[in-house]
C-alpha cells in the first residue's frame, strides 16, 4: 500500500471512529433517565422496540417481513448490532415473520416465547436460528419479572400454564412494563376471554397508562371490562392502512372512546414513540 493510500485509509478509519463516537454520545444523552417505547410502523402486524435508561433493548415481535430492519435502523444507532431480548408473543406470521431477519442482522442475547408451536416457514426458520446461534430461550410464565435496569421492569401476566395445545392467539404473551409511576400493557393478539380472565386475576392491578390494543384493534379483543380495569390514557393500535381485516373495528374504537382514551394508530402516525421519565409520558 502506497503512503498516500495509507493516509487516505487512516483518515477514513478515523472519521468512522469519530462518527461512531458521536452517535454513541447522542444515544447516551438521549436515554438519560428515559424509557422509550416505540411502536414500529411495519404495516399489518406488531413490532415494539423498548430502549431503557440503562441501555437494555427489547424487541417485542417483528412484524410480517424484513420491514422491521428499516424501522430498527431508524430507532437504533447505525453501529448498534445487538438486542438484549426478543419477546415473540406468539408465532403468527404478522408477529414473527420479521424475526428471522432480525436474527440474521443482530446479535440477540435471549428469546422469550409462550410455548405454542407455529407451523409457518418463518416460525420454523426463527427457531432454527435461535438454536443454531445458541441464544438463550425460555418460556414466558406468569409471575416472571425481567429487571431491565434503573427501575424498569417487565412482568409476565400470561401465559400462566402450558399453552402448547391452545390456539396461537389464545397463547399470546401479555406483559406489563413499568418505570416509576408509568406503565405499559402489551397484549399481543390476546382475545377477550384471556383479557377477562386477567381481569378476574388482577383487577385494578392491570391499571396502565398505555394499552397496546390486542389483535390490531380487532373486535375479538379490547373488551369493555378489560379497558375498565386497565383505564389507559393512551391506546396504541398497530395495523396496516386499509388492511383487508377492517382493523381497527368500530366496536373497539367505541369502547376506547367511551373511556376517553387517546387513540394512536401506526397507519396514521407512522412509528409511535412514547417516552417516560418515570413520572409522565411524552408522545413523539
Amino acid at each position: 500500500m502506497q503512503k498516500r493510500e495509507r493516509i487516505k485509509y487512516g483518515v477514513l478509519v478515523g472519521l468512522l471512529l469519530f462518527t461512531s463516537f458521536v452517535w454513541y454520545v447522542i444515544a447516551l444523552e438521549s436515554r438519560q433517565g428515559k424509557l422509550t417505547v416505540t411502536f414500529l410502523d411495519i404495516g399489518q402486524g406488531d413490532a415494539i422496540f423498548i430502549d431503557t435508561p440503562s441501555g437494555n433493548q427489547v424487541l417485542v415481535d417483528g412484524g410480517a417481513n424484513k420491514k422491521v430492519l428499516s424501522e430498527l435502523g431508524r430507532v437504533m444507532p447505525f453501529f448498534d448490532r445487538s438486542i438484549d431480548m426478543i419477546i415473540a408473543t406468539h408465532p403468527d406470521r404478522d408477529h414473527i415473520g420479521g424475526l428471522p431477519w432480525v436474527m440474521e442482522k443482530y446479535a440477540v442475547t435471549s428469546v422469550v416465547e409462550p410455548g405454542v408451536k407455529g407451523e409457518s416457514a418463518e416460525s420454523v426458520h426463527f427457531n432454527t436460528l435461535v438454536s443454531e446461534r445458541g441464544v438463550k430461550k425460555e418460556l414466558a410464565r406468569r409471575g416472571a419479572v425481567y429487571d431491565l435496569g434503573e427501575g424498569v421492569k417487565l412482568t409476565i401476566l400470561f401465559p400462566d400454564r402450558d399453552v402448547s395445545g391452545l390456539e396461537t392467539n389464545d397463547a399470546s404473551i401479555v406483559a406489563r412494563l413499568t418505570y416509576g409511576n408509568t406503565s405499559y400493557l402489551l397484549t399481543g393478539d390476546s382475545p377477550q376471554k384471556i383479557e377477562n380472565y386477567l381481569v378476574s386475576l388482577d383487577g385494578v392491578g392491570l391499571k396502565s397508562d398505555v394499552l397496546k390494543a390486542g389483535h390490531h384493534g380487532s373486535r375479538t379483543s379490547t373488551s369493555e371490562a378489560f379497558v375498565a380495569a386497565v383505564l389507559p390514557s393512551i391506546a396504541v393500535i398497530s395495523a396496516g392502512k386499509n388492511n383487508s381485516y377492517g382493523h381497527p373495528h368500530k366496536e373497539v374504537l367505541g369502547v376506547l372512546e367511551k373511556f376517553k382514551v387517546k387513540i394512536l394508530r401506526t397507519y396514521d402516525r407512522s412509528r409511535i414513540k412514547i417516552i417516560s421519565d418515570g413520572t409522565s409520558l411524552k408522545i413523539k
